[in-house]
C-alpha cells in the first residue's frame, strides 16, 4: 500500500528549489564566512543573501534577522535573552499562553527557577487567547509577553496584532513563536507589531536544524550563546552556511506560496469527506476559521487516535495523546482547551502540504472508514 504523508506540521521535505540553492555549498563554497579571504567572502555573500531573503518575507530590515539552529534555540534566545538583560533590576515577569510549544513553556519553567515570575493564560474551547486576559495580567514588573502565532496541534491563529498593541501600550516587549505560521500564511512584522519573532526552517521546506530570530532594532537581548562576534555579536558560532542558504531559498519560495489557496482547499475537502463519511462520529478541534490553512485536527470520540494510526502504518499523521510510561493521556494543548477526554484521546492531527494530493486525502478517508467499521 502506498505511503501517505500527512504530517507537514511535524516537518516538511526539502523543496527542490531549496536543494538546488544549497548545492554550491556542498560542491565548492566551503569557506568560513567569518574569514576575510576569497573563500570566506563567497560564503559571507551567500549568508547575507539568505538574510535578505528572510527579511523580505517578514518585511523587516535584514540587520534584524539572526540565524539560529532552529525554532527551539530562537525561542530560548528570546525568553532567556530578555530575562538576563533585565535580571537584577526587578523580578522579571513573563506572560505566556497555556498552549505554547515546550521550547517556550519549559524555558519559562527554567527561568522561574532563576527567579522569574510567569503567568500562563488560559485559552478558550478553540485554543485562542483572549487579549483582555493579557491586559489584566500585565504588571509593572512584566518584561515580555510571548504568545505563539499558530498552534502546532490544532492550528488556531492567535490575535497577535491586538496582543502586541496591548504590550506596546505598557512598554512591554512582545515575542511570538511563528514556527508553524511562517510560510503558510502571511507573517509580516509591520502588520503584527512584535518585537521578537521565531522562524523554523524545517516547517517551511528548508532543512532541519536552522531557524531565525527577528530582533527589532533597539531591543536589548543578552546573547544566548557566547563566543566570537558572529551575527553582529548576537549569536556566537560559525554560521551554518549550507542550511542558512536553504532557509533563504525557502523564504523566497514562501513569498509566492503564502497567498496560494491550494492547501486550504485540500484541507477543506478533507474535512468535508470526513463529515460525509462519519457524520457526528467525527468532530473538529481548533478554531473553525482562524487556523492554519493546512491543519485539520479531528477527534473520533470513543476511539483512541494512537490505535487508529497504529493500524494504518502507511499513513503518517500525529495523535492528540501523549504517552507516559505506556499510558496515554490528553496532550497539554487539548487539556488546556478543555477537550473532553473521550473525544481528546481519539484526536488525530492531519496536516497537508505542497506535495499532498486529493487522491491521498480520499485514500486516507477510505482507509479510516474501513478500519472504523470494524469497531
Amino acid at each position: 500500500m502506498d505511503r501517505i504523508y500527512l504530517d507537514y506540521n511535524a516537518t516538511t521535505p526539502l523543496a527542490p528549489e531549496v536543494v538546488a540553492a544549497m548545492q554550491p555549498c556542498l560542491d565548492e563554497d566551503f569557506g568560513n564566512p567569518f574569514s576575510h579571504h576569497w573563500a570566506g567572502q563567497r560564503t559571507r555573500v551567500a549568508v547575507e543573501r539568505a538574510r535578505y531573503q528572510v527579511a523580505e518575507l517578514l518585511r523587516c530590515d535584514p540587520t534584524e534577522v539572526v540565524f539560529t539552529s532552529g525554532g527551539t534555540e530562537a525561542n530560548n534566545s528570546a525568553l532567556a535573552g530578555v530575562f538576563f538583560s533585565r535580571h537584577g533590576k526587578s523580578t522579571p515577569h513573563f506572560i505566556i499562553s497555556s498552549i505554547e510549544h515546550p521550547s517556550v513553556g519549559k524555558t519559562c519553567d527554567f527561568l522561574e527557577r532563576l527567579g522569574a515570575e510567569v503567568t500562563r493564560l488560559a485559552v478558550n474551547r478553540h485554543g485562542m487567547v483572549d487579549p483582555a486576559d493579557v491586559h489584566r495580567a500585565i504588571t509593572s514588573e512584566t518584561v515580555l509577553v510571548s504568545v505563539m502565532h499558530a498552534n502546532n496541534e490544532v492550528g488556531t491563529l492567535q490575535p497577535i496584532r491586538e496582543i502586541a498593541g496591548i504590550a506596546r501600550e505598557h512598554n512591554v516587549l512582545m515575542h511570538s513563536d511563528a514556527a508553524q505560521s511562517v510560510g503558510k500564511v502571511p507573517v509580516e512584522i509591520t502588520d503584527l507589531g512584535v518585537d521578537l519573532l521565531t522562524v523554523a526552517g524545517h516547517k517551511m521546506y528548508a532543512p532541519q536544524g536552522v531557524g531565525a530570530l527577528f530582533i527589532r532594532r533597539g531591543v536589548d537581548l543578552e546573547p544566548f550563546l557566547h563566543g566570537a562576534d558572529h551575527e553582529r555579536g548576537r549569536r556566537a558560532g560559525t554560521e551554518n552556511v549550507l542550511e542558512i542558504v536553504g532557509l533563504g531559498a525557502a523564504c523566497q519560495l514562501a513569498q509566492r506560496w503564502v497567498r496560494d489557496d491550494s492547501t486550504r482547499k485540500l484541507r477543506d475537502q478533507f474535512w468535508q469527506l470526513l463529515q460525509a463519511t462519519f457524520g457526528d462520529r467525527v468532530v473538529l478541534n481548533g478554531h473553525p476559521e482562524q487556523r492554519l490553512p493546512n491543519t485539520l485536527n479531528v477527534s473520533f470520540p470513543g476511539q483512541l487516535g494512537h490505535e487508529i494510526l497504529s493500524r494504518l502504518p502507511n499513513i503518517a499523521a500525529s495523535t492528540g495523546s501523549a504517552c507516559h510510561a505506556g499510558e496515554y493521556g490528553l496532550s497539554p494543548v487539548l487539556k488546556a482547551m478543555q477537550i473532553d477526554e473521550t473525544a481528546g484521546l481519539g484526536a488525530i492531527r492531519f496536516s497537508v502540504g505542497r506535495n499532498s494530493t486529493a487522491a491521498e486525502v480520499e485514500a486516507t478517508v477510505a482507509q479510516l472508514a474501513n478500519l472504523l467499521a470494524q469497531f
